[in-house]
């Protein structure tokens, strides 16, 4: 059925809510995501919708979910898909496609930006924008009456930036005038500028359903990566509340779960809202505890307190949320009652626990368990989620290895903000083994993921900490990075003739071929935790499947990075050469009692 239906058919004094997914990039993420959506689907949202990939990069695995969820389970799905850099006739089939599978809503999206329109080719020059693709489907005798079009919006501003606030809304107009049903915005912290932009909508003229974009903050390191990604604006105050729990990852999702029940609150009350979008990141317990919280579901109370929210921040730790609550979320989800806290940063080196019943706790980090729904994911929108002007700024134009060389090194030295590796600075962690890092990027080892080994430090450290207090964490050091084959032969033959069973290692390059000592089946717990009254939690396991899933996207990022620059250039025909001749490294010591044994035996006579 037609959200824009559904909606109008929907009792106005109640509120509708839906859910986003996107496709796992394992077969059993994808087989599990489909457990966890059968449960979430008992919470009875008016719709889920199915995330698209950059360039229809996901195209089969996004119609694949979107179908079995629209015909197996009767949810009505919504499916993204995204305009630009997509092949040419790819769009018709996609259509052709997504009736045929009884889908009825599209998300008209744009997708990655031109990378400066003077150097940018069309792969379909019908579709440049994302109300090209609203027209086509418009002017579709087939198409035109069958589906219903929702399209994005940006109540902070779109994230290239080009744009002004006036020229946006006016562009928003144009693609509601194009023929869409429906709005769903950017997700956004700030309820006072949301409510200030949708009285801006209105004033245009803008009458369809505007949906806000609502993602709970499930750590502190994601919510940053995340909102510096979409340009999301925080209120000082949400700043402040998170500070000072930042590192105490139980905190920060509890108060992730009920900023995001007020911000509801407040947008329903004060701004009329009736429906709002969930980016559930593949995630479940937070959506649900949202709804908890909000009383959209049904709730019985155990009378026992709850002891976390009391160390929240005193503005949210309300009377009402000092209850334990027996709910849908345990009604549905039978296997991840009990569970302690696990930590998960969007780094290297940070995932979560290599167990199924963690699994809803919080997103994984790169090194997560490979068959977990939320394995692996970085972002919701894919890209370097860097303009081109920034790109060009801060990378240049290299034009040789020598130039990449030091492009890494003065990252390292924090003379650029980031590589298209690395979306920040290094954090502290990284910077107690930096004298390390540097002489293996001068080697022309480029570093992209590393940790240091630790042997029980306290888990409240501001450094190495994770977790809940009164705990100790352990590291075992790692490094990552791209190399020749010639040094991937003497790496390999080193640690075969001397590394005496204490060294692992990954490697792998674009064209398919893989090489490493780990036994089949091998799992490398390389981060874990122990903390009171739990078992031992392993929050980050190196293994061949998860190595492989990410070698498939470091490869992606160089072909992202070399579409910064013109087709024939030097620069476009550098990165392309690199990432056909280099391999990707990870070594593992497994040692963590040496803090040096890593580097010892990587740069061993080296001055």
């Amino acid at each position: 059925m037609k959200l824009s239906h559904k909606i109008a058919a929907h009792d106005a004094a109640k509120p509708f809510y839906t859910f986003e997914f996107f496709p796992p990039r394992t077969d059993q993420g994808f087989e599990n995501l489909i457990a966890r959506i059968s449960r979430l689907a008992a919470l009875d949202p008016i719709a889920i919708s199915v995330t698209w990939g950059a360039g229809g990069s996901t195209k089969d695995q996004s119609l694949d979910l979107a179908g079995f969820t629209q015909s197996e389970y009767g949810l009505d799905t919504i499916l993204h898909l995204t305009c630009t850099n997509m092949e040419q006739g790819l769009i018709d089939d996609v259509l052709k496609d997504v009736k045929d599978r009884g889908i009825h809503n599209l998300l008209a999206l744009r997708g990655d930006p031109p990378r400066g329109e003077e150097e940018w080719i069309p792969s379909d020059t019908r579709f440049t924008h994302a109300i090209d693709l609203v027209s086509y489907i418009r002017a579709s005798p087939e198409y035109s009456s069958h589906f219903c079009i929702g399209v994005a919006a940006y109540p902070d501003g779109h994230t290239d930036g080009s744009l002004g606030e006036d020229e946006e809304l006016d562009h928003l107009k144009a693609k509601v005038d194009a023929g869409a049903d429906f709005i769903v915005t950017q997700l956004f912290y700030d309820v006072d500028r949301f409510l200030t932009w949708l009285q801006k909508v209105r004033a245009k003229g803008i009458t369809v359903p505007v949906i806000p974009g609502i993602m709970p903050i499930q750590t502190y390191a994601t919510f940053a990566r995340l909102t510096k990604l979409s340009g999301t604006k925080i209120p000082p105050a949400l700043e402040t509340d998170l500070l000072p729990i930042k590192n105490d990852d139980q905190l920060v999702k509890d108060y992730g779960v009920q900023y995001a029940a007020e911000m509801i609150k407040r947008l329903r009350i004060e701004g009329g809202i009736q429906g709002f979008h969930f980016c559930t990141l593949n995630l479940e317990k937070s959506v649900k505890r949202v709804l908890e919280h909000l009383e959209w579901t049904p709730v019985i109370t155990t009378g026992r307190q709850n002891k976390l929210i009391a160390d929240l921040p005193e503005s949210l730790a309300q009377p009402a949320d000092l209850d334990l609550l027996i709910t849908p979320s345990s009604a549905t989800n039978s296997a991840t009652l009990g569970l302690g806290t696990i930590p998960a940063l969007a780094e290297a080196g940070r995932g979560e626990l290599n167990n199924a019943a963690s699994w809803d706790d919080f997103p994984n980090g790169r090194f997560g368990d490979f068959k977990s729904p939320a394995y692996g994911n970085q972002d919701p929108w894919g890209g370097l989620g860097i303009s081109r002007t920034e790109a060009l700024q801060h990378w240049g134009y290299p034009k040789t290895v020598d130039d990449l060389t030091k492009i890494f090194l003065a990252h390292l030295q924090s003379r650029i903000p980031q590589t298209p590796f690395s979306p920040g600075p290094l954090d502290p962690e990284s910077m107690t083994i930096l004298p390390h890092l540097e002489r293996l990027t001068k080697r022309g080892w480029w570093t992209v993921g590393s940790q240091p080994a630790v042997d029980g430090a306290s888990s409240s450290n501001d450094v190495f900490g994770w977790g809940p207090r009164s705990g100790y964490v352990f590291q075992k050091g790692f490094v990552e990075f791209f190399c020749d084959v010639g040094d991937v032969e003497a790496i390999q033959k080193r640690i075969d003739e001397k590394g005496g069973g204490w060294v692992y290692y990954f490697m792998a390059n674009n064209k398919g071929e893989s090489r490493s000592n780990v036994p089949d089946e091998g799992r490398n717990a390389v981060t874990w935790g122990v903390f009171p009254g739990q078992e031992v939690q392993q929050t980050t396991i190196i293994e061949q499947e998860s190595f492989l899933s990410w070698k498939d996207e470091a490869y992606s990022i160089w072909n992202d990075w070399a579409n910064f620059y013109h087709p024939e250039s030097p620069e476009r025909k550098l990165l392309q050469t690199v990432a056909d001749e280099r391999w990707l490294v990870s070594v593992i010591h497994h040692d963590y009692k040496d803090p040096n044994a890593l580097w010892t035996f990587l740069l061993d006579g080296e001055a």
